[in-house]
């Protein structure tokens, strides 16, 4: 009897183990052949996650052009600051030699006032004025 049991037990553990094999079989051709069964409801998730990835997928595309268009306008105008730095610096020195020719010319206005003679006091006499000619009758 126990022989008997033995083979029982035998034949219920390879007729188990051939129903896991026939099933794994199953799967893995359902898997590599590609099970065409998509549930709605996932078939609605993964149509939405299409919509929202395209939905992304434009916004970074609008974002993109708009970071750039500000690097481009960001690099105008730190051209441009550049540029009126320079004048300004131009325009500094200019103004600082003008500056210096301005107080050259008052010491020079100021030592002229200072050495310049006082001019001679006029007399109180009425100058004397030359006589009109007389015209004469003639006529020309």
């Amino acid at each position: 009897m126990s022989l008997h049991r033995e083979d029982t037990r035998r034949m219920d553990t390879n007729r188990g183990g051939m129903l896991l094999r026939w099933g794994g079989l199953v799967v893995l051709l359902m898997t590599v052949t590609g099970c065409d069964y998509w549930p709605p409801a996932l078939q609605a998730q993964i149509e939405q996650l299409r919509a929202d990835l395209q939905t992304a997928t434009t916004e970074r595309a609008k974002l993109e052009s708009q970071l750039s268009e500000t690097t481009k306008l960001k690099d105008e105008l730190q051209a441009r600051i550049e540029e009126m730095g320079r004048a300004n610096k131009d325009l500094s020195a200019r103004a600082s030699g003008l500056e210096s020719q301005l107080h050259a010319l008052q010491e020079k206005l100021a030592k002229a006032a200072s050495v310049k003679k006082p001019a001679p006091a006029k007399s109180t006499k009425p100058a004397a004025k030359p006589a009109p000619k007389k015209k004469t009758g003639r006529a020309a």
